[in-house]
């Protein structure tokens, strides 16, 4: 590479309140039924190379890039096609952009090794070791996004394959994974001793009517539920130890987490609006896509801004609690919002100075990462269903060609020392007006247990 100062010589000191730009781009392959979704050729990058060079005219130095296994190996673990990887990481290298790799991305696995089957370990850690082995450079990896999240939509939500609602599948699918990312790195960092794990999820807050605080508490401890894990802190004395058990989780399924623990090099931040929830049991002042439960009571979940704005903890605190939490380095690994440029502008200077400013109480956040940088296809239903609904990012790929939005000349201009106060629109985002409360959180409260 023709600078061979690394980003992690950055990343193992503290920064003084200076904030690194990294990029990233929308990787999904999820599984719907037996239907796999990728979201890397449905953006066209699969085919466009010419994208990296983009990108790396925005001045970014550091982008989280898929050399996903399902697209890699998806048919045989002994049948891999490295042509795609091998030059999209040599484009890279050439371009001096440090890749931090990802091997499943909102992934079940291939059909051979799903992550509701023990053959996914194996499997996975197998995969990694041939990447490590083929690109004994990489030095960052993301072995699995946002297990936590992947485990709810698969196992408790259903909306993901295998489609499961029940507290034993979602925590059989998170320990799975979490062993997964501890046998993967052993095997990575058996060839690149230095490898950092950047391990993401997703970062928001529950919040609640007092009937419901009980429900609250819980999704509120069970959100840092895949970082302790992998810490090692899920003890006898932790406070989802009892639930874990319960569960199915046995005690040499925890203990085993506990003695090989395997914590984040960095802890990977990603937050949305929607990531802050509001559940509220008065079900009848929302409409009935909201509604849900837990068997005790009937709710409706959305987003805090919706219902009660008044409650928002904001980024700046939710960076300072993991910090509290873990006193590891942070990186804010995916900022987007699904809106025209002028709103994306106002949410990347938000989440932008909100990292300041948990940065100035002492936390040490180290770069914000501009997500969805080729946009992405239908996450308004959770990729539940294919209806080609395009969100545009850092460039709208909507035509079959990048064109690149407002929100390319604002990270060039940031790259390039302006200060980010000076790239923001005038006004508030939407999300900051009373316009965004279409429900009310305030009316007398009453109960509504299911009998």
């Amino acid at each position: 590479m023709s600078n061979q100062k690394s980003i992690w010589e950055t990343l193992n000191k503290p920064l003084q309140n200076k904030l690194a730009l990294w990029g990233g781009l929308e990787c999904t392959v999820n599984r719907v039924g037996d239907v796999y979704q990728d979201q890397i050729v449905r953006s066209g990058h699969h085919d466009r190379l010419s994208d990296l060079d983009l990108i790396a005219d925005l001045g970014i130095r550091a982008l989280r890039y898929p050399i996903l296994w399902e697209r890699t190996a998806p048919d045989h673990p002994d049948q891999p096609d490295w042509s795609w990887p091998d030059e999209r990481l040599n484009r890279l290298r050439q371009l001096d952009i440090r890749p931090i790799v990802g091997l499943v991305h909102h992934g079940c696995g291939p059909r051979y090794a799903t992550y509701d089957t023990p053959a996914f370990e194996d499997g996975l850690a197998r995969f990694a070791r041939q990447v490590a082995e083929r690109y004994p450079w990489i030095d960052a990896y993301t072995p699995i996004n946002e297990p936590l999240t992947t485990a709810r939509f698969g196992g408790l939500y259903g909306l993901w394959y295998p489609h499961g609602r029940s507290n034993q599948l979602f925590v059989d699918l998170l320990l799975r994974e979490c062993r997964a990312t501890i046998r993967v790195m052993a095997e990575i960092r058996a060839v690149q001793p230095n490898a950092q794990l950047i391990q993401t999820d997703d970062l928001g807050k529950t919040h609640s009517t007092p009937v419901l605080s009980y429900q609250a508490e819980l999704e509120n401890e069970r959100r840092w539920l895949g970082w302790d894990l992998l810490c090692g802190h899920v003890t006898p004395h932790h406070p989802l130890w009892a639930y874990l058990r319960e569960s199915g989780a046995s005690e040499a399924d925890l203990w085993y987490l506990i003695e090989h623990a395997c914590p984040p090099s960095v802890i990977g931040v990603n937050h949305y609006v929607t990531s802050e929830r509001y559940i509220d049991h008065r079900i009848h002042h929302y409409p009935t896509h909201l509604h849900g439960g837990n068997g005790y009571h009937r709710y409706a979940d959305t987003e805090v801004v919706r219902a009660a704005p008044e409650q928002r903890t904001g980024l700046a605190t939710l960076l300072q609690e993991a910090w509290q939490r873990y006193a590891l380095p942070i990186v804010v690994t995916e900022a987007h919002l699904g809106d025209r440029p002028e709103e994306q502008m106002r949410w990347l200077g938000e989440l932008w100075q909100q990292a300041q400013q948990a940065q100035d109480a002492g936390a040490d956040v180290r770069a914000v990462s501009v997500w969805a940088i080729m946009g992405l296809y239908d996450w308004h239903c959770l990729l539940t269903r294919r209806e080609d609904r395009h969100e545009p990012g850092v460039f709208n790929v909507s035509s079959g060609i990048p064109e690149p939005t407002e929100l390319a000349t604002m990270l060039k201009r940031l790259t390039a020392g302006e200060p980010i106060g000076s790239l923001v629109p005038p006004g508030p985002g939407w999300w900051q007006t009373p316009d965004a409360q279409i429900y009310h959180a305030s009316e007398p409260l009453v109960s509504n247990s299911v009998e």
